[in-house]
């Protein structure tokens, strides 16, 4: 057995206790996640008070802000990409595939998104966390000054916001669930059918009745 092999495994042939440590961690990880999944409103709750916390760490030490420029720039790319549909509408041919209706009358076709909702959040906290680990070494301190990255970031934003609802109204989707039309059954199929089997017994005793006439 060389060396290279005995670092990632054990004599017996089995994964070393540092493999298994990362092995479980990793494991413990998805599960919370998994677990986390259906709690959306806190969950964003907590990003934004890590958000919150790590500006507050930028304002008092006075730096790090091509660190904080580029999480701008991320949570930007990030936004954008939870906001646009998994296939481009505009790439799309009409003998290539269902797109998104740009009728009323058309057929209904749900929005998929192309970054999922869990997706975007978890690569934005992630980003955060990494954000806030940069600022404890100062190679990451760059010099700069500060307010032309907020001029370039508002001057981005505004461009890349303008280019993607102008995308929106063109091919007339909302990226959004709230206030969209929903299908629901019939309230009364229940009581309908119950209604047919109550007929359907008096109609069943009336012919046993006259059937014993007979």
């Amino acid at each position: 057995m060389s060396e290279g092999d005995s670092a990632g495994e054990s004599i017996h042939g089995k994964p070393s206790v540092v493999a298994a440590f990362f092995t479980r961690v990793g494991q413990v990880y998805q599960s919370w996640l998994d677990k986390s999944t259906p709690f959306y409103a806190m969950r964003w709750a907590g990003t934004l008070l890590l958000t919150l916390v790590y500006m507050i760490r930028v304002y008092l030490l006075q730096g790090w802000y091509i660190v904080t420029y580029a999480l701008g720039i991320y949570h930007l790319n990030l936004f954008i990409a939870f906001l646009s549909p998994k296939v481009d509408p505009s790439l799309l041919e009409e003998d290539e595939g269902p797109s998104l209706p740009t009728k009323q009358n058309e057929e209904f076709r749900p929005f998929i998104r192309r970054l999922p909702e869990f997706k975007f959040w978890h690569s934005a906290t992630k980003g955060i966390v990494i954000a806030m680990i940069c600022t404890f070494f100062d190679a990451f301190n760059v010099p700069v000054f500060w307010p032309i990255l907020v001029m370039y970031f508002i001057m981005l934003f505004c461009i890349t916001m303008k280019r993607q609802i102008k995308h929106m109204v063109k091919y007339r989707y909302l990226p959004f669930t709230h206030g969209k039309r929903t299908y629901k059954g019939k309230e009364d199929t229940g009581k309908a059918f119950w209604g047919m089997m109550r007929v359907r017994n008096v109609f069943s005793f009336c012919q046993l009745n006259s059937n014993m006439k007979t």
